[in-house]
């Protein structure tokens, strides 16, 4: 019988092409072999670009930025909870937050992606050679560990373990996952029929090896600034193989939400070095959450939810922000967080106005005004209407814009920020090798469209969409209400409307399907909720059985 063996720390690569490995002496009496696995020489780096707070943010650290006025240089800004535990103590900590501490703490001109967050790796990462170590130089802890990790380490694994050994017959097998995925149910991806997987493409695809890196960014800024960044992090990943004497010319793109525009805009720059992008939960038309947040506070309540969904939708109400004064403080100057708002594809009008009246014991919604007409961005512009998306009242409680310019031309210049970058440098590019998946689940509720709505006081005033829309704001009730005033006597309280159409629970399925006849493919798949997409099954088999697609297009 064959001595045991132990898998060692991957092989490392060398400048001169050659590959060096780390191990210690044992006493001769210790015949447990151990074993490194010698990769490929033709390499197809994998780089996961995650969505909006999924990267983890700090205090710059360098003199040339501008410095945080409540943080040290390199302390942590903005980490995402892992866990419940972590979850309750995080949203303890922001509710004590006031509006000008959340300003100063996500001023995103002075921040910076942090690479030291938490990496937890299942004990079974031992068995494959992986190591903290490795994987954060990799980048991993740029990235929130809970919406990230399962799918940064099933990636590492699955793509770089394809054959094994059967150990009874001595034969080679396909692994259990590479199975798992060429007799997954098409149905599971929302589609009747798929090109499975073949043993012959498998073949292809054990002939590369496949490391797998993260991409965080600034999400507070412009995804143009954070394209950028991702186009340095290709390049020096391509460099770093290429100076070890491996073949590697392209990388794949795997990108959740946000990360799809950011990646976009990067694949437009430099397509050649991309040898495709697989997009998961992209708001590729934007999404009325966003102007539901900035304008209303954050949700805590959703029809789809269960009562400990609804549980965690208050802490995550909590972290964000509860009220307006909260998340304009925020986000009304973010050019990041409004590049998420809808955008001038985004199917209009998707802003209501609406009124109850009490008909035969029976209340009856009314739509009276219907926004935006014409260019979005000038209803978000627009700061003075009651239904405005930000009020500069609200959007600078710290004081930091009272000189010049003030914060009226900041918020001015941040959304033109977000004009420009979904109508020049995104428009409707799409790399020619994409794939994408997006949710259209009534069991994940998401705004397809936002509605103010007030009861009619029933005094006989006549309401139409002249005087709403001319009617003045009087202040903000709770959960994010609006108080008006109409032609000057008849008051009304505006609350906004709960979730309306299917999707993720964040992305509405109109904005999901943007991509559909500009990609390869489109799936419509249900049972995931947005922020854990790539925790779900049948996501991760969907990701390896595209990956294996798209290597089939190298030479």
């Amino acid at each position: 019988m064959a001595d045991p063996t132990r898998p060692l720390p991957n092989l490392v690569p060398q400048p001169d092409g050659s590959w060096t490995g780390r191990t210690v002496l044992t006493p001769t009496s210790f015949t447990t072999r151990g074993l490194f696995t010698l990769p490929p020489s033709k390499v197809v780096p994998v780089i996961v670009v995650p969505g909006i707070m999924g990267s983890n943010l700090r205090a710059a650290t360098s003199p040339a930025m501008r410095a945080n006025e409540l943080l040290d240089p390199g302390e942590p800004a903005w980490r995402a909870p892992n866990g419940t535990f972590e979850g309750l103590n995080t949203s303890r900590k922001w509710k004590k937050y006031d509006a000008g501490t959340r300003q100063l703490l996500l001023d995103g001109r002075t921040l910076e992606t942090d690479n030291r967050g938490d990496i937890h790796l299942p004990l079974e990462a031992r068995n494959y050679g992986m190591t903290e170590a490795e994987v954060r130089q990799r980048s991993w802890g740029e990235v929130h560990w809970d919406s990230y990790g399962n799918l940064l380490y099933g990636l590492h694994v699955g793509l770089n373990h394809t054959f094994e050994m059967d150990q009874l017959d001595n034969v080679r097998v396909i692994c259990r996952h590479w199975k798992d995925v060429m007799e997954c149910d098409p149905a599971k991806w929302g589609v009747r029929g798929i090109d499975k997987v073949s043993e012959e493409e498998l073949e292809k695809h054990a002939g590369y090896y496949y490391p797998v890196y993260a991409c965080g960014y600034n999400w507070l800024e412009s995804c143009a600034d954070s394209a950028r960044r991702l186009r340095q992090r290709i390049e020096r990943i391509i460099a770093f193989w290429t100076e070890r004497r491996r073949e590697c010319r392209q990388v794949i793109l795997v990108t959740h939400s946000m990360g799809g525009l950011v990646a976009r805009a990067c694949a437009k720059e430099i397509p050649d070095l991309i040898l495709g992008v697989i997009h998961g939960a992209m708001p590729a038309l934007g999404a009325p959450v966003c102007y539901r947040r900035i304008a209303c506070g954050t949700e805590k309540w959703s029809p789809s939810n269960g009562k400990v969904d609804n549980v965690k939708a208050e802490h995550i109400a909590e972290i964000l922000g509860e009220m307006p004064k909260d998340t304009m403080a925020v986000m009304a100057t973010a050019p990041g967080a409004l590049q998420l708002l809808p955008n001038h594809l985004y199917p209009q009008p998707w802003l209501h106005v609406s009124l109850v009246s009490r008909i035969n014991n029976k209340d009856v919604p009314r739509d009276v005004v219907h926004l935006p007409v014409g260019n979005p961005y000038d209803m978000y512009r627009d700061f003075d209407a009651w239904y405005r998306l930000a009020d500069p009242d609200l959007a600078d409680p710290a004081g930091k814009y009272k000189g010049s310019p003030g914060i009226r031309e900041i918020m001015w210049k941040a959304i033109g920020s977000a004009e420009e970058f979904h109508r020049q440098t995104l428009g409707t590019y799409y790399h020619p090798n994409t794939y994408a998946f997006y949710g259209a689940d009534p069991g994940h509720m998401s705004f397809g469209a936002v509605r103010w709505v007030a009861r009619d006081p029933g005094t006989g005033a006549v309401f139409t969409e002249s005087n709403l829309r001319g009617a003045v704001g009087h202040g903000y009730g709770p959960s994010g209400g609006r108080r008006v005033q109409v032609e000057g006597r008849t008051n009304l309280h505006f609350v906004p409307a709960r979730q309306d159409v299917a999707g993720d629970g964040t992305v509405p399925h109109q904005s999901g399907a943007g991509p559909r006849g500009k990609v390869g493919q489109l799936f419509d798949v249900r049972g995931f909720d947005h922020q854990g997409a790539f925790n779900a099954d049948a996501i991760l088999l969907l990701t390896h059985h595209l990956i294996v697609k798209l290597v089939q297009k190298l030479p």
